[in-house]
């Protein structure tokens, strides 16, 4: 009887266990495929509660991301504030961003001083949509096409600030021991070609409160100066919305409302001034498109975008480019072409200066050249000159006019080497990076070698439009890459060529220049904006050459 009543009892044991045993398996299962479906998201360093990775950035977030990335791989998931913001450090990483999943990542992440200064209708900062479609393809085709970059009234426009900076470096000789700023002369030259190009051979002072500039244009460049940099500023707000009032404190909302009001005063000016001209006019402007007539080569960037919009109004639909959006590509094309312009140079002069030897070499190409057809140097010249591309090609490779490429984002889930990135993602390209990894550019990654470029032909075509070498992305690539590339090249390749064949250059005397320490090389420290620029004061000593005088 006892052996009976244990049989039952165990056989319920055993169902018992058995039962627990497929429960285990059958949770152990689906916890498993849950991982599996799980998406894997880049690594996230370590970072602070509520403000995230903001604080760690520093001055020179560049940098500061490079050495994170070696840390924790080319592909890192940040959290600024509240945003999330992927970041990628290496050439196949925006290769796949700006290439192959160009569509996936072509839009942009908001920014709230873009959307205050540029009227929230402007292209670089547009998402993507039809307005940036059309702004693109306006860009693309009419403003900055390689026939208009290379249209006479164009070349005529650089030779002549190329000419009057010669002229403002002759009295600086003559007055100053010759010592000259250069950092100030070089944008003076940036600013200059881009007005020429926008708003034709007008020239614009400000009024501010009822006060004129007094001659100059000096209150205007302070304005364009504010305007740079405060583009280049990213609100605590918009990153931290409990800190907002961060930004009023500061007074940073207060210095864009100025900069907003000037720069949209001065707009309405330019605009009134070319449509009473466009009245004036005998007969309409033939209209944008036709590329057989040659007064297109005649019309400054406003021309050309009031064309369009008076074509929008004709065509009866929907007038995509009104006054405002008129308004906001043209400060566009100031904010891209005037950094990118001037720092290029800036950085060139500065690394040759610190290389002498390379640039002696590149001074015995230009003056070999140019010597043979005169004393002035043309853009005939240019194409002669392939050491000159080779040492602009190191600059834009160690300082990238945007270090950190306009950030992007995402359009929908997608992936970057591997990782999941979802829709809304902000992110973001360190193409300072790229440009200085070993891996793919060696040991002297971080050194100026121009002749690197001699030796690689297949290297990338700075101002070619399709790029399918991404080992230095000074411009970016794919949809989002800049269409200036084409315009801001030649104004750097003219003015350097310049420079480097009517004057010998050297750095000043210490008591001129650090304060009685002898320096054999220049200070590199960098200044970080919309750009990254050199933090000292470009002061050289500028001695004329001349054939003759070399004699």
């Amino acid at each position: 009887m006892k052996k009976m009543d244990v049989l039952p009892a165990f056989v319920a044991l055993l169902l018992g266990g058995l039962l627990l045993l497929t429960l285990f398996i059958l949770s152990t299962t689906t916890s498993r495929r849950k991982r599996k479906r799980k998406p894997c998201l880049p690594p996230s360093p370590a970072g602070l509660p509520l403000l995230g990775h903001l604080p760690l950035l520093g001055s020179l977030p560049h940098r500061k991301l490079q050495a994170m990335a070696e840390v924790h791989g080319p592909v890192m998931l940040l959290r600024l504030g509240r945003v999330p913001t992927v970041v990628a450090s290496s050439s196949a990483a925006a290769q796949e961003a700006m290439k192959t999943r160009d569509l996936a990542f072509a839009s942009r992440a908001p920014s709230a001083m873009a959307t205050r200064l540029l009227y929230g209708r402007d292209m670089v900062f547009a998402p993507y949509g039809e307005f940036w479609r059309q702004a693109r393809r306006v860009s693309v085709v009419h403003l900055l096409s390689p026939r208009r970059v290379q249209s006479l009234s164009f070349r005529r426009a650089r030779e002549h600030e190329a000419a009057a900076l010669l002229r403002r470096i002759h009295i600086h000789v003559n007055s100053s021991s010759g010592v000259v700023n250069l950092s100030h002369l070089l944008i003076s030259y940036a600013r200059g070609v881009i007005s020429r190009a926008v708003f034709g051979n007008h020239d614009y002072e400000l009024d501010l409160d009822g006060e004129e500039d007094g001659g100059g244009g000096k209150k205007l460049r302070k304005v364009f100066e504010d305007f740079e940099a405060l583009l280049g500023t990213g609100t605590v707000g918009e990153f931290v919305p409990w800190l907002a009032w961060v930004d009023t404190v500061t007074g940073l909302h207060a210095r864009a409302t100025r900069t907003f009001r000037a720069l949209d005063s001065l707009l309405d000016r330019v605009l009134a001034d070319h449509l009473a001209a466009k009245r004036r006019r005998d007969g309409r402007l033939t209209m944008v498109g036709d590329e057989d007539d040659d007064d297109e080569h005649r019309q400054d960037f406003v021309d050309v975008l009031l064309d369009v919009k008076e074509a929008e109004e004709k065509a009866g639909g929907e007038v995509q480019f009104d006054t405002t959006a008129i308004k906001a590509i043209i400060l566009d094309m100031f904010a891209a072409s005037i950094d990118t312009t001037h720092t290029t140079l800036e950085w060139a002069m500065a690394e040759l200066i610190n290389h002498p030897h390379q640039m002696r070499k590149l001074q015995t190409e230009i003056r070999a050249a140019v010597a043979a057809a005169g004393e002035v140097v043309t853009e005939e010249h240019l194409e002669k000159l392939p050491y000159l591309q080779c040492v602009i090609k190191e600059t834009l490779r160690l300082h990238a006019p945007v270090p950190l490429l306009v950030p992007r984002q995402t359009l929908e889930d997608t992936e970057l080497l591997g990782y999941h990135v979802p829709a809304r993602t902000r992110v973001v390209i360190n193409a300072w990076a790229i440009g200085r990894d070993r891996a793919t550019w060696g040991h002297d990654a971080d050194e100026f070698v121009p002749e690197r470029f001699e030796e690689d032909d297949d290297v990338l075509n700075i101002v070619g439009g399709q790029q399918d070498d991404f080992r230095f992305v000074p411009f970016g690539a794919g949809r989002r890459g800049c269409p200036g590339a084409g315009f801001a090249v030649p104004s750097i390749e003219l003015v350097l060529a310049t420079l480097l064949y009517h004057f010998d250059w050297e750095l000043p005397p210490p008591a001129a220049n650090t304060g009685g320490v002898a320096s054999s090389t220049l200070d590199m420290t960098e200044l970080y904006g919309l750009s990254v620029r050199l933090k000292a004061t470009l002061n050289l000593v500028a001695k004329p050459w001349s054939p003759r005088l070399s004699t």
